[in-house]
């Protein structure tokens, strides 16, 4: 922003309030989705895709995302609901896209073996992307997440085989088991109705993606709407027998419990959990609206049900810690504990921008302002606009317009 439009904004604030002028908030975003040129050798032909949101502290956490077929990284980008977990609890993302000229319909290629092995292809170029990404922006190489939609979600379940060394824990939306088809003619029987073979046999084949590993492997959530017919939710019950069967743990649930959006979830051991969404076809899940808890943009392959990246990155401890607001059902009774501070949760308040700051609940910056702790964009230092702030930790608001 120029310097002179710096000292004008809020000099225009103070006029709209004598003069009775309304001013439109507009949020503030000076992080963008960038394109990122060269990062490796690249052998499967993709393209990165990064956003670094404003403040980023060294050893972020970092996720990397997978749009589906049809789709593209700024699709995923801007509905899928990441973004705003990013800008609120500082990590970074990146996101691969799938060029046309290696798959017609934009899928990732987790039906091709040079694609799915350890060491090229696809998969090799994602993993060039995480070490572009640990190299460049000081992500933490601990905390690093991988998820997906579709053939997204079937390359996520590939990078979590190939790459358990890279990845702390991933979640696979509307996804197939690892190494499930090895042709195109495979693939569509194994979307639906499926293919059935035992835990064993699943695991195999994702201990033979790196065969004589025996470090420490990721967890892995499972998400499938009831009602999807692209890739049936048997795929569901596969991928659970894959990944309880690799990480030892029993097929039977130590847990379960109701979220909402007719979501249950079973718990294995809080090493696999499965996350059934009564009557939702193929997509990811999403909850439009400002709440803390909801996110992302209802489209044909996202559907308002409940918003399954605020479930994750609670999941994956990428909050900090933070409580979520009063009312915010825990994703399970037998959650693993994330716990960094102990917050101090304080009253909704609903006011104006500069209220907010008077009371010391927000700050503002080149006459745009920002909530204290999460730093989520409020719009303009006026009279006029209003936000409700919900406090989750010591001097931590979060804005929670429906809240208040």
């Amino acid at each position: 922003m120029p310097r002179w439009l710096r000292f004008i904004l809020p000099a225009l604030a103070v006029m709209a309030t004598a003069t009775g002028l309304t001013v439109v908030s507009t949020p503030a975003y000076a992080a963008t989705l960038t394109t990122v040129s060269s990062f490796g050798s690249n052998p499967g032909n993709l393209t990165m895709y990064s956003y670094r949101p404003d403040g980023l502290p060294a050893n972020a956490p970092l996720v990397v995302a997978m749009h589906g077929c049809t789709q593209n990284a700024t699709d995923y980008f801007g509905n899928a609901g990441w973004r705003k977990y990013a800008d609120l609890w500082r990590f970074a993302l990146v996101l691969p896209e799938q060029k046309s000229a290696n798959n017609s319909s934009s899928c990732f290629n987790w039906f091709e073996t040079g694609d799915t092995a350890r060491g090229g292809g696809e998969a090799l170029s994602v993993k060039q992307m995480v070490d572009y990404a640990a190299t460049n922006y000081q992500v933490d190489r601990g905390r690093v997440y991988v998820t997906g939609l579709s053939a997204g979600a079937a390359m996520t379940a590939v990078m979590l085989a190939t790459y358990p060394d890279v990845f702390a824990g991933g979640a696979i939306m509307a996804g197939l088991p690892y190494r499930c088809a090895t042709s195109t003619t495979s693939a569509f029987g194994c979307m639906n109705p499926g293919v059935d073979k035992t835990p064993a046999a699943w695991g195999d084949l994702v201990r033979n993606a790196y065969s004589g590993y025996s470090g420490t492997r990721p967890r892995v959530s499972i998400w499938h709407g009831t009602s999807d017919t692209t890739v049936a939710p048997a795929n569901a019950t596969e991928l659970r027998d894959q990944w309880t069967n690799v990480l030892g743990v029993s097929q039977t649930p130590t847990a379960t419990s109701s979220l909402p959006g007719g979501t249950s979830l079973a718990n294995y051991a809080d090493k696999v959990k499965v996350y059934l969404v009564s009557g939702m076809t193929h997509a990811t899940p999403v909850d439009p609206g400002s709440a803390t808890e909801q996110c992302g943009t209802a489209g044909t392959y996202y559907k308002d049900t409940i918003c399954s990246s605020y479930y994750q990155a609670l999941d994956w401890g990428l909050n900090g810690g933070v409580v979520p607001p009063t009312g915010t059902p825990t994703a399970s009774p037998t959650a693993s504990p994330t716990p960094t501070q102990t917050p101090t949760t304080g009253p909704c308040v609903r006011a104006s921008n500069y209220a907010h700051v008077t009371a010391g609940r927000a700050h503002q910056s080149g006459g745009y302002v920002y909530a204290n702790g999460s730093n989520q964009a409020m719009g303009l230092y006026n009279v006029f606009t209003t936000h409700g702030l919900q406090q989750t930790g010591a001097n931590y608001y979060v804005v929670a317009d429906t809240a208040c």
